[in-house]
């Protein structure tokens, strides 16, 4: 969940929002990790104690509920993806100088690899779980040499000079929107970890992904502003690019190519996996054939990209649309949580339930604000 939350969009949404906001941005953070944290315990855990992907849950709860949620997941999971390829891509023209469609077409080809040992899921996991280690680690040396203003950092995040409705919206769609909700989750039930007795175990992991992915948000965040409070500005091209290589020089730029390669793939492969976990019940007989799917997922991504290409902004008015999608599914999820006949023997906390129907109704809120802002 963590790999499939830090990829381009995640990398451009926080250095860009940091590069107009200033520290202020920490408030958005802030504000993006409580609805984060919500959202994800909520949705894991009412998956879990369903034994169910969300869409077969929802499909119980109103039939046609869990197709129009996989409508919605699929299509912006393949628009993110189209950048996570890019981003594969670009790093590797970074790290190795190589063209950027040349790198974007072998890293699908490693992606797809992925998907046809006999193991595909634990090769998943450790793939995701070493390149996310390796992520946070460059990304912290970054950081320290930004030289961040620690102190405004801290006070800006908890007393804002400015507030921006749309950045937090984005991040949070950056961070837990569209298929990224649902990642966790469905991996854990293809894991074969379901029914009351995993609830604790959903539990951990919604928070340590969430933390994980959250923690990387922090160090982008500072590093960016270390490079904002020096007076600089970004490369509107490619803004973590030039913020890394503002922060350390040469070096830090082969470090943002790295941490960029990195963050791509593990998106690629998380944001097609869990794609396909809803698209494979559309049809009789799709179940037996997930891993075609996913290669098919990744082709297909990898196409496009060649055909159209991925300007900076596609990847943050994405992250808003999956930020829109959030409040409908975590909203049908609560719904389908309460259901005695799909939960069996769990009840779910009032506690969790009354958190997620107000990050719900706020996620809405926000959203029909961005929207008439971009129609503007």
């Amino acid at each position: 969940m963590a790999t499939s939350a830090i990829g381009p969009g995640f990398l451009t949404q926080t250095v860009v929002f940091t590069g107009t906001l200033g520290a202020s941005f920490g408030f958005a953070i802030l504000v993006s990790v409580f609805i984060d944290f919500v959202a994800q315990v909520n949705i894991w855990r009412i998956i879990i104690a369903g034994q169910a992907p969300a869409q077969s849950l929802l499909n119980r709860v109103v039939p046609g509920l869990g197709g129009m949620l996989t409508v919605l997941v699929a299509l912006g999971g393949l628009a993110f993806n189209i950048g996570n390829v890019a981003g594969c891509g670009l790093g590797l023209n970074v790290v190795l100088g190589i063209p950027v469609e040349l790198g974007a077409g072998l890293s699908a080809v490693l992606a797809i690899g992925l998907f046809l040992f006999r193991e595909a899921g634990r090769a998943m996991d450790r793939f995701a779980q070493t390149l996310g280690v390796l992520m946070v680690g460059l990304t912290v040396v970054v950081a320290v040499a930004a030289r961040p203003p620690i102190g405004e950092a801290v006070l800006r995040s908890v007393a804002p000079a400015s507030l921006d409705v749309v950045s937090i919206l984005t991040i949070v769609g950056g961070t837990v929107g569209g298929y990224i909700t649902f990642a966790g989750a469905h991996r854990l039930l293809d894991a074969g970890m379901s029914g009351t007795a995993a609830i604790g175990q959903a539990t951990r992991s919604a928070l340590t992904g969430i933390g994980i992915a959250s923690l990387m948000r922090v160090l982008l965040f500072l590093g960016a502003l270390g490079v904002v409070s020096q007076g600089l500005s970004f490369d509107p091209a490619n803004p973590p690019a030039s913020m890394f290589r503002l922060a350390a020089g040469e070096i830090g730029y082969r470090f943002f190519g790295v941490v960029m390669w990195a963050a791509a793939i593990t998106s690629v492969v998380g944001s097609a996996y869990t794609s396909v976990s809803f698209v494979r019940t559309l049809r009789a007989g799709w179940e037996q054939r997930t891993a075609p799917l996913i290669i098919g997922f990744i082709a297909l991504s990898t196409l496009i990209f060649l055909i159209v290409g991925r300007p900076v902004t596609v990847l943050l008015l994405v992250g808003a649309l999956n930020g829109l999608i959030l409040p409908f599914g975590l909203g049908a999820i609560l719904v389908a949580g309460h259901r005695a006949s799909l939960m069996r023997d769990y009840r779910h906390p009032v506690s969790l339930t009354a958190a997620g129907t107000l990050v719900a109704i706020v996620m809405t809120g926000m959203g029909l604000y961005t929207v008439v802002q971009l129609l503007r």
